[in-house]
């Protein structure tokens, strides 16, 4: 199921399926192509327009919050929380994403996750998000969720929006790059032991 999946670091993926997706693109190392290129929020580790440059090529969609938009170009889609957007056949919902106990996200700002399908699997991207309310509506397979803390969720608390959600398959990120460490992955896997697989990717 997460074959297509591919961490390099951060929050920043490459899925491939009917099209290839990016998140987030930050320390991309070499050039590529994305179809589509979903951006969670304006911060600099978050929304990065060199990094979105090396990706982006004349047909890729961009999608991202207004507030990051204005940094980019080309193709942009801008979206709020609870937008619903089909882009070559992949549909795409942004959702909340937001800190509850600190003041890096505030719910006031607009930013969002996603929760996207790609080969008849919803995965859904947390971005930077404390364990909010909304998680309990949300309904995906695989969830990819930060654990560091500081700026996100701790990976103790990871574990509690995990149980919310009720994914097939939790990947943590947020983690081994800006802040948080292996451990914080470790202890995400720990506390889900016998309840939802987790699987820790290796930095690609």
């Amino acid at each position: 199921m997460i074959g297509d999946i591919h961490w390099l670091g951060h929050d920043t993926f490459k899925i491939t399926g009917e099209k290839v997706i990016y998140t987030d693109p930050f320390r991309i190392e070499k050039n590529d192509k994305a179809d589509i290129v979903l951006i969670t929020h304006e911060h600099r580790d978050h929304c990065s327009p060199d990094d979105v440059k090396k990706v982006q090529g004349p047909d890729t969609v961009i999608i991202a919050p207004a507030d990051c938009a204005e940094k980019l170009s080309g193709n942009i889609k801008v979206i709020e929380a609870a937008d619903k957007i089909n882009v070559g056949g992949i549909d795409v919902e942004a959702v909340p994403s937001y800190n509850t106990n600190k003041q890096f996200h505030t719910k006031d700002r607009g930013w969002v996750g996603y929760i996207f399908t790609v080969r008849d699997r919803s995965i859904y991207i947390a971005g930077d998000t404390d364990r909010i309310p909304e998680m309990k509506t949300f309904r995906a397979d695989i969830a990819l969720l930060p654990v560091s803390g500081t700026y996100v969720m701790t990976a103790e608390e990871a574990v509690q929006a995990a149980l919310d959600i009720k994914p097939k398959i939790a990947i943590p990120m947020h983690y081994g790059s800006i802040v948080g460490t292996a451990d914080d992955a470790r202890r995400f896997a720990e506390g889900l032991r016998g309840r939802i697989e987790v699987v820790v990717l290796p930095r690609e």
